[in-house]
């Protein structure tokens, strides 16, 4: 009877030996194992035997990137301006036995050190330098955070300011600047815009100019031209161009008269002499430059010579047989 109970009792210790010994670590973490209070080993995931009694899993440890909040703390910068500020932390155990033997409480050592780094990178920069240099600041904080925890074995990965609130006046402050700023952007868009537009219609006016100059001289040009076949055709004794110039002249004038904005009544005949003038001049021309042409003889008779007649001559009353 006592052997039976023996050989249980046996069994059992046996059981409750082979069961303390056997260590199942899961994916991403790694045991710290200690052998009569000293560190023996560090046992990686998956099935592992360790020597039952004697040893003991000292810590277990996350070897996964591990996030850690930054609370909201105070910060007063180079300009004595106070401002409320927070971040988050990611960080990765590299070495797991001096995660475990070289500080005590990892997460809150590191979010320790977070919230004393940003105090001392923050408040050696100005507000408007805190407020608009954020990639810059946190890459001081990573830098700084990343060589304190090396002797942990642990690697800072990222670290964000998630906010950065300054005091409400401050707030306020910098919106009155801002919208004078933008207004003065705007003052200077517009000045830019109507100096584009003064030149833009200055060149205009000025290739118009240029345009109306080139044609007045074109029109000189030719008013000289004619003036000098003019002079010619008189200077060969030929007064008829003469004549018909002055007359065209005299015509233009009275178009111009006649479609004037000033003008309301322009009374008629006008001076018809030189209009007269003209056409007697135009029909010499005419004359003049048509071939002879030999008059038809009349029936029984000797030719009859035509008389003279002007362009506003009266023709004169045919000849009666019996009178």
């Amino acid at each position: 009877m006592d052997l039976g109970l023996f050989v249980i009792a046996a069994f059992i210790l046996v059981v409750v030996l082979a069961i303390t010994s056997v260590r199942i670590v899961p994916q991403g973490f790694n045991h710290i194992v200690e052998r009569l209070g000293r560190y023996q080993e560090t046992l990686s995931p998956g099935f592992n035997v360790i020597f039952p009694v004697i040893s003991s899993v000292r810590a277990k440890v996350d070897m996964r990137e591990t996030v850690v909040d930054v609370p909201e703390q105070s910060v007063i910068t180079k300009d004595n301006a106070a401002v409320v500020a927070d971040g988050v932390l990611y960080f990765q155990v590299l070495d797991p036995v001096k995660a475990t033997y070289e500080v005590s409480d990892l997460q809150r050592a590191i979010q320790t050190l977070a919230m004393t780094t940003t105090r001392t990178v923050m408040g050696s920069m100005d507000l408007d330098e805190l407020l608009s240099q954020r990639e810059a600041i946190n890459a001081s904080l990573l830098r700084a955070v990343d060589e304190a925890t090396a002797s942990w074995g642990v690697r800072v990965t990222r670290i964000e300011l998630r906010d950065i609130t300054p005091p409400a006046d401050i707030v306020q402050a910098m919106g009155r600047q801002l919208k004078a700023e933008r207004d003065r952007r705007a003052q200077i868009l517009e000045a830019d815009a109507e100096k584009e537009s003064q030149i833009r219609i200055a060149q205009g006016k000025l290739e118009a100019a240029k345009l109306e100059a080139e044609a007045r001289e074109r029109l000189a040009e030719a008013e000289a031209k004619a003036t000098r076949l003019v002079s010619e055709a008189v200077a060969q004794g030929s007064t008829q161009a003469l004549g018909y110039f002055l007359g065209q002249k005299y015509m233009e004038a009275l178009k111009a008269f006649a479609v004037s904005p000033n003008q309301k009544t322009m009374v008629l005949p006008v001076e018809l002499a030189g209009v007269a003038g003209a056409l007697a001049g135009l029909s010499e021309l005419m004359r003049e430059a048509a071939p002879p042409r030999d008059p038809v003889p009349p029936r029984g008779g000797s030719p009859v010579r035509p008389a003279a007649s002007g362009p506003w001559s009266a023709p004169s009353a045919p000849k009666s047989d019996g009178i």
